[in-house]
């Protein structure tokens, strides 16, 4: 099973959690191999999307803590699942809502460059 979007429930219970402050969210990103509509490569397709969020991330005051590359798995099974890590810290739950909420945010962008990924809220 790939997992591209939350589910209602998710949602709501990250909404129902008493978050104050600062929050990290911590992404797991696998590729597609190559894009349908194009001759790219997922993880090229991706930095167009990073390129398009960055205007929305700083509206959000988003901050990128952290993209980079798993190398070698220390614990858990020898195979490297994600192609990508990414952590990024927003100022506030209501700060990460308004900017993946904003009808103009390009997550078809992210979506298609996605084979699978990962989103986990850290604190």
């Amino acid at each position: 099973m790939t997992y591209l979007d939350g589910t209602k429930e998710q949602f709501q219970q990250f909404m129902a959690m008493p978050i104050e402050g600062s929050l990290k969210m911590l992404n797991l990103l696998k590729f597609k191999p190559l894009i349908d509509h194009s001759n790219k490569s997922g993880a090229e397709h991706y930095q167009n999307y990073l390129k398009a969020a960055q205007p929305f991330f700083a509206i959000s005051g988003a901050k990128i803590i952290f993209y980079g590359n798993p190398q070698l798995m220390l614990i858990g099974p020898s195979e490297l699942e994600w192609d990508k890590v990414l952590i990024v810290e927003y100022p506030n739950r209501e700060a990460f809502l308004s900017m993946v909420m904003n009808k103009d945010y390009p997550s078809h962008i992210r979506k298609e460059a996605l084979e699978d990924s990962r989103l986990i809220y850290c604190s």
